[in-house]
């Protein structure tokens, strides 16, 4: 399928997928003879994948750190993310990205108690 129908399979954007293919998460689809990006389910399941990712909170860069194991999500979507091997280029994105969550949630909690103990003043 050509890239707007794909992008609407996985809700997208056509924009998005060529970025995912720029950024290295989306390896590049074969074209037809008229050079239009052609795509098939594999494609539509990794940008799901990439897509739910994203949506937990990991970011593009993350998803660079890890995109040769996406792979995995696609083939098995029930699989764990499991701690890869400490050398390998992707090793914590997973828990790096937690950590960042945590701080930012007690950044959160201690403006939120700021705020409403300011507010109790007034």
């Amino acid at each position: 399928m050509r890239i707007g129908d794909a992008a609407a399979a996985a809700g997208t954007t056509p924009r998005a997928l060529r970025f995912y293919e720029e950024r290295g998460l989306l390896p590049p689809p074969p074209r037809t003879a008229t050079r239009q990006r052609r795509y098939g389910p594999d494609e539509i399941a990794r940008v799901r994948v990439i897509r739910e990712l994203l949506g937990l909170g990991l970011t593009v860069e993350d998803l660079r750190c890890i995109a040769e194991r996406i792979q995995l999500l696609v083939e098995d979507p029930g699989r764990r993310c499991a701690n890869a091997d400490a050398a390998s280029p992707g090793s914590g994105v997973v828990e790096r990205r937690l950590a960042a969550i945590d701080a930012e949630i007690d950044r959160l909690s201690r403006l939120r108690a700021r705020l409403a103990q300011r507010t109790e003043r007034t």
